[in-house]
């Protein structure tokens, strides 16, 4: 509590947009609010670049950096490499753009984005919904992009004017030959322009599944049930997720629904021993799969909806009762997050997380296996008939338009410069910054080594939250 009742009566001194608690999760609500194509933003979290997917050049930057943007210092970064990746087709009936970034870990790696930008362009774009790309670029941290962005396409344009934004649509618009989208002459020869180019082709792209422990270690679909056998993974699936900053979208929360749907109607509910949770994006998102009885259709199968938050993603998630967790099992989970490093969901370092599209994660969820497949398996109904499930379905955007949801989630705007900024002299998390000593001119020398790494060493071993999370 003492954390986010300093950050909210800073953010009233200092004239800055406090989003409380529960309002939903920092990438989706600048989606939702703040990210406009052709623009620049920073932000202090690695998935900041999930605003790629509106046409915004949005770079995860560390604080130093967000602090020089705030005081108006010149911001500063080595020119990027330049990575284009060509989309070709469209996506098949059961194809998520989550599965375009799978298969690209797969190819770069978590360090061949490293240093670069990667745009993508080609016919195949135009195919993908805004909220679509924004799962892309979201996905782009993991392979070591410094940012990842799309050219402004029409399904931007429906996303800005259903997030009452049509005016900034307008203005793009009329920028969009000029500034928006890839020259004709990159199009036509990209080898020329681009540092390097990637081609995929969405009609001919399987469902993908990355893990366990790395987000680069891609499975397609066809190959899951014997990689399963021969890697000596757990097959039975011990809890599904849906949600996080990079799969929490209208669009895809109504495709997922879709098929629990189809369950329902059948006398199905999740296997036994699976666990099924749903994580929205924002209030708006809530409130409006609430009114659409998506959550309807979620919970007639046996799912839990939890807070508008990151939750399991990032470990807000209390499995340390079950017995998986407090025995150390080694267990399968899959989920629709962006990483998978071990322990990090649930403290258990032999939980293994598979990262997949939300459809997927449903059809793990009814089957109960990691060699289920959803699109060629059959399920057992109520009445012990066999079926398989019909591809998913569900719209881009919400036809009745987004639910307002509780106007308590509403950013506060509340300027008071002379507000105090609560400190408790006891705190054992919040101390009084003092100012620092000059600096006197001199490059530093001999300077302390905190930590030296080796291998596979992430942000997740380094800065662990710990008890505070």
């Amino acid at each position: 509590r003492e954390i986010y009742e300093f950050l909210q009566a800073a953010s009233q001194r200092y004239g800055i947009a406090f989003w409380r608690p529960g309002s939903g999760i920092i990438h989706q609500l600048v989606l939702e609010n703040y990210a406009a194509p052709g623009t620049l933003m920073l932000g202090t979290d690695s998935h900041t670049p999930n605003a790629g997917g509106l046409g915004m050049l949005a770079i995860g930057v560390g604080g130093a950096d967000a602090v020089d943007a705030m005081a108006d210092i010149p911001w500063e970064l080595k020119a990027p490499r330049v990575l284009g990746v060509q989309l070709r087709g469209k996506l098949h009936e059961w194809g998520n753009p989550k599965d375009v970034i799978l298969a690209l870990a797969g190819k770069l790696t978590v360090r061949g984005g490293t240093g670069s930008i990667i745009e993508y362009f080609g016919d195949g774009v135009n195919s993908l919904s805004c909220t679509g790309m924004a799962t892309i670029c979201n996905m782009g941290a993991e392979v070591g992009a410094t940012t990842s962005v799309f050219p402004y396409t029409p399904s931007m344009a429906r996303y800005l004017a259903a997030t009452q934004r049509a005016a900034i649509a307008t203005a793009a618009d009329a920028q969009q030959a000029s500034y928006l989208s890839a020259d004709a002459q990159v199009a036509a020869d990209p080898a020329k322009y681009y540092d390097e180019v990637i081609d995929i082709d969405l009609s001919t792209l399987e469902p993908g599944y990355n893990g366990p422990f790395t987000p680069d270690l891609y499975t397609p679909r066809s190959k899951m049930s014997d990689t399963v056998k021969t890697e000596g993974w757990s097959d039975k699936v011990s809890a599904a997720l849906i949600g996080s900053c990079t799969n929490s979208s209208y669009q895809d929360l109504s495709r997922a629904a879709s098929l629990a749907r189809q369950a329902s109607a059948r006398g199905l509910r999740v296997a036994e021993g699976t666990e099924f949770l749903v994580s929205p994006g924002s209030e708006q998102i809530r409130a409006t799969m609430e009114r659409d009885g998506i959550q309807e259709a979620f919970e007639a199968i046996g799912a839990k909806v939890l807070a508008n938050a990151c939750g399991p993603c990032i470990g807000q998630w209390n499995r340390d009762e079950n017995p998986v967790v407090k025995n150390k099992e080694t267990n399968s989970i899959v989920s629709s997050f962006n990483r998978n490093f071990r322990a990090r969901n649930d403290g258990n370092p032999n939980t293994m997380n598979f990262l997949t599209s939300p459809e997927m994660v449903l059809g793990a969820a009814l089957g109960g296996r990691l060699s289920f497949n959803p699109m060629t398996d059959s399920l057992v109904d109520a009445k012990g008939q066999s079926f398989k499930l019909e591809p998913p379905s569900g719209d881009e955007l919400p036809t009745r338009g987004y639910a307002t949801g509780r106007t308590e989630y509403e950013p506060l705007l509340d300027h008071q410069p002379s507000k105090p900024i609560p400190i408790s002299p006891s705190s054992t998390r919040l101390q009084t910054l003092e100012a620092f000593v000059p600096w006197n001119g001199q490059e530093f020398s001999n300077t302390r080594v905190l930590v030296t790494v080796q291998g596979k060493c992430t942000t997740d071993h380094i800065s662990a939250a710990g008890k505070w999370l």
